[in-house]
């Protein structure tokens, strides 16, 4: 009897909900096809030396495909060359890096970053002081959610950033990044963040230094629908490592079944804010998979 195929799962950390989401897809998605999935994680969050290790580990297994999110886009790219030297096709998904792949999927982060920065501008009425929380300098989600950003501020003039601070796509960091700009500001009106865990971190100092201001982040997490609900959080965008998972771990299991996989397959994102966000409350283990023909076909697919 053949043994069944196993994908190997590269994710960056335990601590956000969203890679969670995106190994369960995985999951989901390998069990329909009869298939198996290892995951690799760092038990240090995002430690580029671990997921090193992990890749050599991985290789040691012999995996038929691997999905593959870097810790750090361009530290990795040596490691994950490996994998083609092994005759293992990789699946590059969410943060983008160099490298011959089956299939990149993600999302457009400067349209992600933009989008969040025009939910906080209109919030404001078009007007006011904010202060901004990046993920880490090493994703290029990060960098580019922060052009997003930018090209969102340059249309808004009578916004103005105040400060920001890095909190590395973790809730902890963003807390005390933004208990530092609370201190050097008395007064901010809204806060931009590189995802909802900062959101969560920028939020909770607010409550512990008494203030308030609208707060928007990025991927769509209970947590951040649930606070949306609630009137304390102004809006995320659907960045959904579920969704972009799902398509990854069909791309693989399908060039494996030797079909044609495009390139490079883009996941629309969403606006979540008071007027939608009934959509996102269901559970992520009662979400349905995003199924191939959801984006195939579609202006989202480019093939070369």
């Amino acid at each position: 009897m053949a043994q069944p195929r196993t994908l190997a799962v590269f994710t960056k950390n335990r601590v956000n909900p969203a890679y969670a989401a995106a190994r369960l897809a995985a999951d989901r998605v390998a069990a329909e096809a009869g298939a198996r999935t290892i995951h690799y994680v760092p038990e240090t969050p995002d430690d580029v030396g671990q997921q090193k290790a992990l890749v050599g580990e991985a290789l040691a297994n012999r995996p038929d495909a691997v999905v593959f999110v870097p810790t750090d886009d361009a530290a990795m790219v040596e490691d994950v060359r490996r994998f083609e030297a092994a005759g293992i096709p990789v699946v590059n998904c969410i943060n983008r890096m160099e490298g011959r792949f089956v299939s990149f999927v993600g999302s457009d982060d400067v349209a992600v970053g933009y989008t969040a920065a025009r939910a906080l501008i209109d919030g404001l009425g078009g007007t006011g002081d904010i202060v901004v929380i990046d993920g880490s300098p090493g994703a290029p989600t990060a960098r580019d959610r922060a052009v997003g950003l930018r090209r969102a501020l340059d249309e808004q003039p009578a916004i103005r950033v105040l400060g920001s601070g890095t909190g590395a796509f973790q809730e902890q960091p963003a807390r005390l990044a933004m208990a530092r700009l609370l201190a050097q500001h008395p007064h901010i009106d809204g806060v931009w963040t590189g995802n909802d865990l900062m959101a969560f971190g920028a939020l909770d100092a607010l409550a512990e230094a008494g203030r308030r201001a609208q707060v928007v982040g990025i991927n769509g997490l209970p947590g951040a629908i649930e606070l949306i609900e609630q009137g304390t959080m102004l809006a995320s965008v659907d960045f959904s490592a579920f969704n972009i998972a799902a398509i990854a771990a069909r791309a693989a299991l399908r060039h494996l079944g030797g079909e044609q996989v495009p390139v490079q397959i883009m996941i629309p994102a969403v606006l979540i804010d008071r007027t939608n966000f009934g959509a996102w409350q269901v559970p992520f283990a009662a979400r349905p998979l995003m199924a191939w023909e959801d984006v195939v076909g579609g202006c989202n697919i480019v093939d070369k």
